[in-house]
């Protein structure tokens, strides 16, 4: 009998408009087997970049939380970067895509994708 894994929980949000956006791309590809992953690595002008995937596995030390059967899961290295940050998806004319609002991040650069 194998047991389970306990998985903890994580300070960052999904807004509305970026839960519905998700539950649309997953609708378009017909899986209902993935979630979001939201994690930070090395790299990037300024030290640490943002990654945003899809991914159908849960790992050991993930945490995880549901917005309305949209899961998000965030890497244990992750979890004390990210707290409290909000996903939120924009679509105007000057940007389209997802964006983070991270109030952990000391500085960034001029493209927006790092921070230290």
């Amino acid at each position: 009998m194998s047991e389970a894994t306990e998985v903890g929980t994580h300070g960052v949000n999904l807004s509305d408009v970026a839960a519905q956006k998700i539950r649309t791309l997953l609708e378009q590809e017909g899986r209902d087997d993935l979630r979001l992953r939201v994690a930070v690595q090395p790299g990037g002008c300024s030290g640490l970049i943002y990654q945003l995937y899809f991914d159908e596995r849960v790992l050991d030390g993930d945490a995880l939380r549901d917005f309305d059967g949209v899961e998000v899961v965030v890497d244990k290295m992750s979890v004390p970067y990210l707290d409290g940050a909000t996903i939120d998806f924009a679509d105007t004319i000057e940007q389209q895509g997802f964006t983070i609002d991270n109030p952990n991040a000391g500085e960034g650069c001029a493209c927006g994708g790092s921070f230290a």
